[in-house]
């Protein structure tokens, strides 16, 4: 800042400083080893049973294992506290993973469909039998998992991808059942790259989410749930405030929101009990839970500079 601009800085933060996430360390290993297994037995019974459904099953479970072990790791290292380096440590891993997460993802979706426009080019004998007792197990496994993140999926958004990626494999492994009962009651071959297709369309809607709001967290976009006018329009309300400039918002990690903010207030600085009524506010009612406040008197801001 320029000299003789006699700035007044103040951090107004919430109590606890947002919402920590909880440790979910016992459900991520628990999910991971269930679906590691899951996605053995499945693409092994779907190679023999030549299975295009089971085996485009097996690497979306695969790729949910992958999912699952970089959130863990996200979540982990999250938590690690802040250094000379990295002095808001390292909470934007959770965003890292989301992005990684949508790269595995685009993969998975490109060499399914590539194989399974192969198997309808060239149908192959399918033993549904195989089919519906495989998958019937991957319903059961696929939705005890996103059972154990259930509680946690309305406050970390971590672990809410985490949810709907179980359920959408239980969703998906009950695809496979029905594909593979239709195939037992009227013999034709196409119905399994069929549902494979559509695995494969169920895939790429999940990504395609995933992938935009990850790419717009790291882009240091507004998080979801909070909203710049409401903000805007509770500091510049408030008593002595006649100007509000340099407001930014953009989220630490995925369950925790960072502001700053210039607010100009004539009469000069109103005291700490102004600044801590801002933190508290932000937090209970905007979900912002780091805010960085600076006071300002008319006239003195630097709009090129700060």
């Amino acid at each position: 800042m320029e000299a003789g601009h006699s700035h007044e800085h103040g951090h107004a933060h919430g109590a606890g400083h947002g919402h920590a996430p909880k440790d979910f360390g016992r459900a991520f290993l628990i999910g991971i080893v269930l679906n590691t297994a899951f996605v053995i037995i499945e693409a092994v019974y779907g190679w023999l049973s030549g299975s295009m459904a089971l085996i485009a099953d097996a690497g979306h479970n695969l790729s949910d294992v992958m999912a699952l072990m970089l959130a863990w790791g996200a979540s982990v290292a999250a938590k690690k506290p802040g250094n000379a380096r990295f002095t808001y440590g390292y909470k934007s891993s959770t965003i890292l993973a989301a992005l990684a997460n949508a790269g595995l993802l685009l993969i998975a979706i490109g060499a399914i469909s590539f194989e399974t426009i192969q198997r309808i080019a060239d149908p192959a004998p399918v033993e549904g039998t195989t089919m519906v007792i495989v998958a019937g197990i991957g319903i059961f496994i696929n939705a005890g998992t996103a059972m154990l993140f259930m509680r946690g999926r309305k406050h970390d958004i971590n672990i809410r991808g985490a949810f709907l990626h179980m359920a959408a494999d239980a969703l998906v492994s009950l695809g496979v059942v029905i594909a593979g009962i239709a195939i037992l009651l009227s013999g034709a071959l196409w119905i399994d790259p069929l549902v494979s297709l559509l695995i494969v369309a169920v895939i790429a809607w999940g990504t395609w989410g995933l992938l935009k709001d990850s790419v717009a967290m790291s882009l240091l976009g507004v998080p979801k749930g909070v909203s710049e006018s409401r903000v805007r329009g509770y500091l510049v309300g408030l008593e002595g405030v006649s100007e509000i400039h340099e407001l930014h918002i953009w989220p630490m990690s995925t369950t925790e929101t960072a502001l700053t903010a210039h607010l100009v207030m004539p009469d000069g600085h109103p005291g700490d009990a102004f600044l801590r009524e801002i933190g508290h506010e932000l937090e209970h009612h905007h979900r912002i839970g780091h805010a960085t406040i600076q006071i300002e008197q008319a006239g003195l801001h630097c709009r090129s500079r700060c």
